[in-house]
């Protein structure tokens, strides 16, 4: 990047860093209860698919509104959308805080993937609209965002749960994204222009489209395995006696792992190799380290050692898949990721029940197992269908769309 273009990326609009800021918050929230899930599942006497739930509402709800999100901001504007979402999240994170049963924090995290939908679909945006220094400073600042939220949710969620309880992460959310609505609402003047109104069904009917169909299957099975790590991973650590704070550094280090390799180590692969070859070997990468996950399940370092490992492998999937979906149609591209985002976010909802269901079975390693196998199965869809997806290792995407739509997919 240019001298100029740091100088640009610094010097921006007090709304883009309200913007940035409440980004920050919001993306906190996708590992926030990791560290706390042990801790809420002994206090309000939860089963392992209960606690489980917490992650299956938030995602199930976040996946269903994305399928919706680019026709509501195409009608009311991307500011309001934008307020809508922090004011949702604020409610309904501040409502699990003062829950007093595990079907309540439950229901409320499901209120909270809502605005979580709304808001991450309409941030960027929002900062592309006030940044100064082109799109290319917006977009670095937005990327950035995302993996400081991505990154230091958990170890917030680690030392809020340390120091209050499970309630105070929720808490803690709760007024953070209020102190970031009152700065938007006061500081982000006008709204940004409105796009051009797409049709309610539009998504729906994207997925038709055979490359984009196949790509939103391999995001579905890759999804479950993502989330198997991400939400089980807490289960069995803390049956191997790893502790509320100890449980943040865990995935403060998974999360930085993967803010890493999103923003840095992608791209590069991408200049020298085809899409569909990175996700293909990336897939098999991951199931590998699956895999050791089960062989590893009675070792506590040893089962960090593939969390850490694993969210290298996911930075680079997150980019690079989403990257792909971008260029595999001529739909607008807002379409197209409102669609893959919305499958993908369904199989991420499926996967933290079902691996709690699998572990009662036979053990948690059978979770880890299962979670390989269908990594791999989303590997063999773009094997099998790579014949469709020659558009997608074709260079030329539009840089900004392209961002929007990794920032968009990679929310999860």
């Amino acid at each position: 990047m240019s001298t100029a273009h740091k100088q640009s990326l610094l010097k921006q609009p007090v709304t883009v860093w309200a913007v940035a800021f409440a980004s920050v918050v919001a993306f906190m929230g996708i590992g926030l209860v990791d560290p706390i899930l042990n801790s809420i599942a002994t206090d309000l006497q939860a089963s392992p698919v209960q606690t489980e739930l917490l992650f299956t509402s938030y995602l199930a709800v976040t996946g269903v509104v994305m399928f919706f999100s680019s026709w509501v901001s195409s009608r009311i504007g991307a500011k309001m959308t934008l307020l809508i979402g922090l004011a949702v999240i604020v409610a309904f994170a501040l409502a699990c805080s003062l829950s007093g049963t595990v079907d309540l924090v439950i229901g409320f995290r499901a209120g909270w993937g809502l605005g979580n939908a709304l808001f991450i679909s309409t941030a960027l945006a929002t900062i592309v609209g006030a940044a100064a220094g082109g799109s290319e400073a917006a977009i670095i600042l937005y990327e950035a965002a995302l993996g400081v939220g991505i990154a230091i949710g958990p170890l917030l969620g680690g030392l809020l749960g340390h120091l209050y309880g499970w309630r105070g992460p929720f808490a803690g959310v709760a007024i953070l994204m209020a102190v970031a609505f009152i700065a938007i609402i006061t500081m982000l003047r006008g709204d940004v222009e409105k796009p051009k109104p797409v049709s309610i069904g539009a998504p729906f009917r994207a997925l038709a489209q055979p490359a984009l169909g196949l790509l939103a299957i391999a995001a579905l099975f890759y999804n479950m395995g993502f989330f198997i790590l991400l939400a089980f991973s807490p289960l069995v650590l803390s049956a191997l006696g790893i502790e509320t704070m100890q449980m943040g550094y865990v995935f403060f280090g998974w999360g930085l792992a993967l803010a890493i390799t999103s923003v840095w180590l992608a791209p590069r692969l991408l200049e020298r190799f085809r899409r569909t070859t990175v996700l293909i070997t990336t897939f098999v990468l991951l199931a590998i380290d699956l895999a050791a996950g089960a062989l590893a399940i009675q070792s506590s370092t040893g089962l960090i050692a593939v969390i850490v490992v694993g969210g290298l492998l996911l930075g680079i999937v997150n980019t690079t898949l989403t990257e792909a979906v971008m260029e595999a149609t001529d739909l607008p591209r807002a379409v197209a990721s409102s669609s893959y985002s919305g499958v993908r976010f369904l199989g991420g909802a499926a996967a933290p029940p079902l691996a709690a269901a699998l572990a009662g079975v036979a053990g948690d390693w059978l979770p880890y197992v299962f979670a390989g196998v269908v990594v791999i199965i989303a590997a063999l869809v773009l094997v099998f269908g790579r014949s469709r997806l020659t558009r997608v290792d074709m260079r030329g995407a539009d840089t900004v769309e392209e961002a929007e739509a990794v920032a968009i997919g990679d929310a999860n």
